[in-house]
């Protein structure tokens, strides 16, 4: 079988470490993907099919016993074996072949296609689990610094500088943001199991361990991609291969078919006369011709191989639109990410500033919890936001390398 494609790996964007581990983890559900290996066992079974299209007619063997032997010049005859076997057309069992052959491709195909998926799969739900863990540390450190605000306001309290209220107002506020922590804990275990799930690990106790995420400065872009080459598109290729080879098949097929064979009769001697050919056995060869007169079958699956052949050319348009759709608002969606990163980036420098003027306020006596409050609220609103753009920006990127990345035919 020609091994035409070949699966590539996913390009990632950020530094080696962290595209390593994620490739890790996706070699590591390629190898143990039921479904995978489904689809490797189907390909399998379609390259049995290419051995067993090199069949022939059953050969056909009968034996005759004459009940009253018939009497020859030569003597009676008692019996008759026959030995028969039908024969394609010439060329017609390499066009089975062919087209079994075109067939396991389109199997072949597949596989590189649902091990992209699962590829794209994977990387959406690490950078799902980064963006828990990443949430759960923002909000674990804005509990701790509230903390540090609870006890300046207690001071404060002591000394006549703040309310009763602004404690309990900085109490409600860490008592909720622990709620949206232990919310998180809860998500991130079952995101946990769902990614161990798409690993087939057979026990989930084992770390699943998520690097930083950074945006690089620069992003990849794929120039003059000719999404011919995407395997979505090249499976309709193969399957339109496919139904040519079926057409000419379906040629060889409506020819006539040939056989040979061969008669023996054995025939008994003559009594009543002697002579040299007395009780000679009888062999007949035999050459026989199998014509297709009704020939309205293979009329009738050459219109429908016709109409097969356009109805792939209409998916594969279709397809080829949804692809192109699909990567243009991809790009769109990373830029806007960026955007919103960039933005995040700027907000919450402004509210480090803010930070620093409550703190000389507070140096002079005077401070105002509720402005601290919506402060610390604030950043952790953009810090929040900013991980939501990270893993945004990279979700996007790993849609661009499922729509980018092409598969190659080997030399042959």
């Amino acid at each position: 079988m020609r091994n035409w494609i070949w699966y590539i790996g996913f390009i990632f964007t950020f530094c080696s470490v962290q595209a390593q581990q994620l490739q890790d983890f996706i070699q590591e559900a390629e190898a143990n993907h039921p479904e995978i290996a489904a689809y490797q066992l189907r390909y399998e079974i379609a390259q049995e099919k290419v051995e067993g299209s090199k069949w022939l007619p059953n050969t056909q063997f009968s034996v005759g016993y004459f009940v009253s032997e018939p009497e020859t010049r030569t003597g009676p005859q008692r019996a008759r074996f026959s030995v028969r076997q039908m024969l394609p057309w010439f060329g017609t069992i390499s066009a089975r072949e062919t087209y079994q052959n075109a067939l396991a491709d389109t199997e072949f195909v597949d596989i590189a296609i649902v091990k992209r998926k699962l590829g794209l799969s994977v990387a959406h739900s690490y950078y799902e689990l980064y963006s828990i863990v990443a949430r759960k540390d923002a909000f674990e450190e804005n509990i701790e610094l509230l903390k540090v605000y609870e006890q300046l306001a207690l001071s404060s309290l002591e000394v006549g500088n703040a309310s009763a209220v602004d404690v309990l107002r900085l109490q409600m506020r860490i008592n909720e943001l622990n709620e949206k922590y232990e919310v998180l804990n809860e998500m991130l275990i079952s995101e946990k199991k769902a990614f161990v799930k798409l690993l087939n690990r057979t026990s989930d106790n084992d770390a699943i361990e998520v690097i930083p995420l950074q945006i690089p400065e620069q992003d990849v872009v794929f120039e003059d991609i000719d999404f011919d080459l995407h395997p979505e598109l090249v499976k309709y290729d193969r399957l339109y291969t496919s139904i040519v080879q079926s057409e000419e098949l379906n040629q060889k097929e409506s020819a006539p078919q040939w056989g040979i064979g061969v008669d023996y009769i054995p025939v008994s001697e003559r009594t009543d006369l002697s002579f040299s050919d007395n009780g000679k056995d009888v062999f007949i060869p035999s050459i026989s011709l199998s014509i297709p007169v009704f020939t309205k079958k293979y009329k009738s699956k050459t219109r429908e191989n016709e109409l097969k052949q356009q109805e792939i050319e209409k998916h594969k348009q279709d397809r080829i639109n949804v692809l192109e759709t699909s990567y243009i608002r991809a790009v769109s969606k990373r830029r806007q990410a960026r955007i919103r990163y960039e933005t995040m980036n700027k907000n919450l420098k402004q509210t480090q500033n803010a930070k620093d003027i409550l703190i000389k306020s507070y140096e002079t006596g005077t401070i105002d919890f509720v402005d601290i409050l919506d402060v610390q609220e604030l950043e952790l609103k953009f810090k929040i936001q900013q991980i939501q753009a990270v893993k945004d920006y990279f979700k996007q990127s790993a849609n661009i390398n499922y729509l980018s990345n092409s598969y190659n035919k080997p030399q042959q």
